[in-house]
């Protein structure tokens, strides 16, 4: 029903965003949160679709994503993990161009099919710790991102609990924990997917991703 994701949740990666803009690493003291929109929603092995006319920045970002099981509001940070159904591999497809545009993340974040996830849920009885789990990203089989979310500044029920802080958390609801160091705008020079590129995110005793970047539009 809802996607929710947190921004700049890994020191390295904030580290790299700022460097990229030219800009002193800024630790906020509330961590960034901002939503896709349901049509971004994608299978594991799906196309993400690329319409250069739309969007030439296409960007990969690998993340542990929470699916809610009980809803709530005003979530206790000691009570949070009994409010998870579950756990899936998540990319948040960002198209860079249009998110430095608008100065804001949502449009350049919701493009259609621009959130692959699965390959399937798996649940929190079989992995009651979320938070010492090896990440990683390829693009055309070259490893871009690697990392841990035990390096989370906002551990998953730290999420839940401000996520729900004045509002109600609903089953179904997905939240995105954030990406680590590696994305392709940040690089030197900056790296962007390409129509024929395949992208693979994978999280540890969770599963891997497959997705092809696909032409479509004139």
């Amino acid at each position: 029903k809802n996607i929710m994701c947190l921004g700049k949740n890994y020191l390295a990666h904030a580290r790299e965003v700022y460097a990229a803009q030219g800009k002193e690493l800024q630790i906020p003291a509330h961590t960034a949160v901002f939503t896709k929109a349901p049509t971004t929603a994608n299978g594991p092995h799906a196309p993400i679709p690329f319409d250069a006319a739309i969007s030439t920045q296409l960007d990969w970002e690998v993340e542990l994503a929470v699916v809610i099981g009980i809803g709530g509001k005003n979530i206790a940070r000691e009570a949070a993990l009994r409010h998870v159904f579950g756990y899936m591999v998540l990319n948040d497809v960002s198209a860079r161009d249009i998110q430095y545009r608008h100065q804001q993340f949502f449009l350049g974040k919701s493009l259609d099919g621009s959130c692959p996830m699965g390959p399937w849920i798996v649940t929190s009885d079989e992995l009651p710790d979320p938070h010492n789990l090896r990440l990683r990203c390829w693009v055309n089989g070259v490893l871009k991102q690697d990392s841990n979310t035990a390096q989370l500044m906002l551990d998953v029920a730290g999420a839940i609990a401000v996520l729900s802080h004045g509002r109600t958390l609903e089953p179904g609801d997905i939240i995105a924990t954030g990406t680590p160091e590696g994305v392709g705008f940040a690089r030197k020079p900056p790296e962007f997917l390409a129509a024929g590129d395949v992208v693979e995110c994978e999280v540890e005793s969770i599963g891997r991703l497959r997705n092809a970047v696909v032409a479509v539009g004139a």
